[in-house]
């Protein structure tokens, strides 16, 4: 017997939004064009690093339609979501090239680009800070000469005076220097990689207006619409509840567009011409380099053992190029620091994370959010420990695979509860990717196939009171609308929160509504879109909602059915008696109250409110990271197949494995076109995307047609993707967050098989044939 037939939870649900946006009729922030809007486009700097000596914006004024024009002087202050260290618009001195120095407000797109590219700015030209070894000199030219002094927003940032360091995080578990004398092997290996772009598809943009009533209105494409309201009021003084911020769907993030940037200058440009509405939109070029990319890494890893291959001690020092401005990467920082090991138990551990300035385009978030690119680095160590040793590298895995009874690097003690089974994903990517069956073989025309794994894990770190709360409001038919403010940028969240409701109601999914656009005035707050954590918190908020409209529908329902609450149960639309299900009540009957046969009536719309907040976090310890930073740790393996031609070291991919432990898999379709669309992002990453710089820190190729992304047809023949289930306790129905994960472990995985195939140590990225290459000659040398 099926206890539930009206499931939902576990069931692969089409996404909600498929329809629309299968037909083209979604519009987007840019879409939208009302009467009287007028455009901003921004002038940016030329100079990686120099002293702003005058801005002419004579000839600007000259052209037809221009309404407005703003410099960094008529706002020169600085903002940032973790340290308040970066000018909307530069004055006095710019950091990096294409930073934005002005907005012009003209009446068409094509008038205030005219006019933004007769802004005349007179330099004088300062060293550049070109990479994060540069950078961490002494003698190093500094980038923020009074960096001590910015205001911290959240106080676990600690930026260092007289230096380029942003902030310094640190751990210090067990007593590593003792561990490592008495190791028996050790091994030290140094990796690194440039800043990259996310590429989404939809580039950023915005429309904010003053209305007269002093309302603040902002359209935007963001993962973080309260985050918007959070800066506007502690930046330009504007009350909160004048805030007011629309987000429609979104088309692609990856975290870019976690930070706040746009709406700040869209701000000052409606400001500047009177509050009416104005619309920045980034072009392509704009959204590369002007706007917050992915970080840059230099990474040295130390890993000891015992003669068993257990790890004993470990030391990582991350230096992290977050380029001109700290914005996420400070908080990057830190989430690399809290999960250095990798899902690896490690009793000594020492590591010094750094978040260096340079004259480099700023990074914020990308997605996992510091994990690809320290997994990039523990696995590669990894790989060549084993070979040092002579030990399977999978079978090292599982040696030192974390589990429940260790503890993190931070000392956060851990169960079956808040981490999944990482000896089980290993195992089953091991079969998945066949490794049994060699993991190098020559083919008959002289080409090497070889398959490389890689072992990951992830916390989701929140802020310690990150919360989300819901509204559920049933209609006259019975049926439910939802509005709760995450967002949806493609992950598929919103259908997830209709399947959590549905399941609770026992109900069709399809009579769950769930509101797409988000409007801050009456959504429930919403911490952010980010950090794999919407499943979790926005999904324990729908529930709990669900259960305060379960609670309206029994008290209503007992009054119409003269009953008891406690003998009522809800499911198929119905609210009917425990003992004998035929005697009920239609949901519809009660959804706007119950009406008395003599037309008297009681109770009202069923609305249920909900809420749910983090629990128990703490912030880290300043000088040894002790503390618990996140709710729990998804854990997975990731493996590649590689086919790589010797003659001109061209390769293809041919197969990429995700095994993933996310708990409870609420739908398994959708999350595995997360885990695929993931597996292709990260691939990318670490094939081919990497911004160029000169020697002064301009970007080489600012456009796609010179930024290599993976094309189409690039992609692995099969993408295998499977799912352990080990439920977390606190989880929406077991389940733990799962968004980021598809990406992390895939730079580890393609550079351990493309090491295995040229028989060479590639610990750079992107890795691309010509590295391969020049790598084997420097070898053969």
């Amino acid at each position: 017997m099926i206890e539930n037939p009206w499931f939902s939870v576990g069931h692969p649900e089409q996404r909600i939004d498929a329809v629309e946006k299968a037909a083209g009729t979604v519009r987007y922030t840019a879409d939208y064009n009302v009467p009287g809007l007028l455009y901003a486009k921004l002038a940016t700097s030329t100079q990686a690093h120099a002293r702003i000596k005058s801005i002419d914006i004579e000839e600007a004024w000259k052209v037809q339609g221009v309404r407005a024009i703003v410099t960094g002087k008529m706002f020169p202050f600085h903002i940032g979501p973790i340290l308040a260290d970066r000018p909307p618009l530069a004055f006095e001195k710019v950091r990096y090239y294409g930073e934005p120095l002005a907005i012009v407000v003209a009446d068409q797109e094509h008038v205030a680009k005219l006019a933004a590219g007769l802004i005349k700015v007179e330099y004088e030209p300062l060293p550049v800070v070109n990479s994060v070894r540069e950078a961490f000199q002494s003698d190093a030219p500094l980038i923020h000469e009074n960096s001590g002094q910015y205001i911290k927003i959240i106080s676990n940032v600690y930026p260092v005076q007289g230096t380029n360091i942003g902030s310094h995080i640190k751990i210090r578990k067990g007593d590593f220097i003792t561990a490592w004398e008495n190791c028996d092997y050790k091994i030290k290996e140094t990796y690194s990689f440039n800043l990259s772009d996310h590429v989404a598809l939809e580039p950023r943009c915005t429309r904010v207006e003053i209305n007269p009533a002093g309302k603040v209105v902002v359209h935007s494409t963001t993962q973080s619409p309260f985050t918007i309201k959070k800066v506007l009021n502690q930046f330009f003084n504007i009350d909160v509840g004048n805030i007011i911020v629309h987000v429609p769907l979104i088309g692609g993030a990856f975290g870019g567009k976690g930070t706040v940037q746009l709406e700040p200058l869209a701000y000052l440009a409606s400001k500047a011409v009177g509050g009416k509405m104005v619309k920045l939109e980034y072009d392509r070029e704009e959204d590369l380099i002007t706007a917050p990319g992915h970080i840059g890494l230099e990474a040295t890893i130390a890993l000891g053992t015992n003669k068993s291959g257990k790890l004993v001690a470990a030391q990582y020092t991350y230096l992290i190029d977050s380029g001109a401005y700290t914005d996420q990467a400070a908080g990057i920082t830190r989430a690399m620091a809290l999960d250095c090991t990798g899902p690896y138990d490690i009793a000594n551990v020492w590591c010094d994370s750094y978040c260096m300035y340079t004259n480099h385009p700023y990074a914020t978030s990308f997605r996992g959010y510091a994990h690809p690119e320290l997994t990039f680095a523990v696995e590669r160590t990894m790989d060549q420990l084993a070979k040092m040793i002579n030990l399977d590298p999978v079978e090292l895995r599982k040696i030192n695979a974390i589990k429940p009874g260790n503890s993190s690097p931070t000392r956060t003690l851990l169960n079956a509860n808040n981490i999944g089974d990482v000896g089980q994903c290993i195992n089953r990517a091991k079969e998945l990717i066949r490794w049994n069956d060699g993991a190098r073989q020559e083919t008959a025309d002289g080409k090497i196939r070889s398959k490389g794994i890689s072992t990951f894990w992830k916390t989701s770190t929140t802020a310690t009171n990150a919360q989300s709360g819901a509204v559920l409001k049933f209609e006259a038919d019975g049926s439910v609308n939802v509005d709760c403010a995450a967002i949806e940028l493609g992950q598929g969240t919103k259908t997830i929160l209709a399947q959590i409701v549905a399941e609770r109601l026992k109900m069709d999914i399809n009579k769950v509504h769930v509101t797409m656009e988000v409007n801050t005035q009456t959504a429930p707050h919403q911490w952010r879109t980010v950090a794999s954590s919407t499943t979790f918190l926005a999904g324990r908020a729908v529930m709990n909602a669900a259960d305060d409209a379960i609670s309206q529908l029994k008290r209503t329902a007992s009054i119409a059915l003269q009953c008891s609450m406690e003998d009522l149960e809800v499911g198929g639309g119905r609210v009917y008696l425990k003992p004998s299900p035929e005697y009920g009540v239609k949901i519809e009957e009660i959804a706007l109250g119950y009406k008395y046969p003599n037309g008297h009536a009681v109770e009202g719309q069923v609305v249920g409110h909900g809420r749910y907040i983090q629990r128990h976090l703490t912030p880290m310890d300043k000088d040894t990271g002790f503390g618990k930073p996140g709710p729990w740790w998804s854990v997975g393996t990731q493996a590649v197949e590689v086919e790589w031609n010797p003659k001109d070291c061209t390769y293809k991919i041919l197969k990429a494995v995700t095994v993933l432990d996310g708990g409870k898999i609420i739908n398994p379709m959708t999350a595995a076109q997360q885990m695929r669309g993931g597996m292709y992002l990260g691939l990318s990453f670490a094939s081919q995307e990497a911004f160029l710089f000169d020697s002064n820190g301009t970007v080489l190729n600012p456009q796609l047609r010179t930024y290599q992304i993976m094309r189409f047809g690039e992609q692995p023949a099969d993408y295998i993707v499977d799912f352990i289930q080990s439920p977390a306790a606190d989880g929406p129905y077991g389940a733990r967050g799962i968004g980021e994960y598809g990406v992390i472990g895939m730079a580890g995985a393609l550079a351990n098989a493309l090491s295995r195939a040229a028989e060479v140590e590639l610990n750079h990225l992107p890795l691309i044939p010509e590295l391969i290459w020049k790598t084997r000659k420097e070898m053969q040398e």
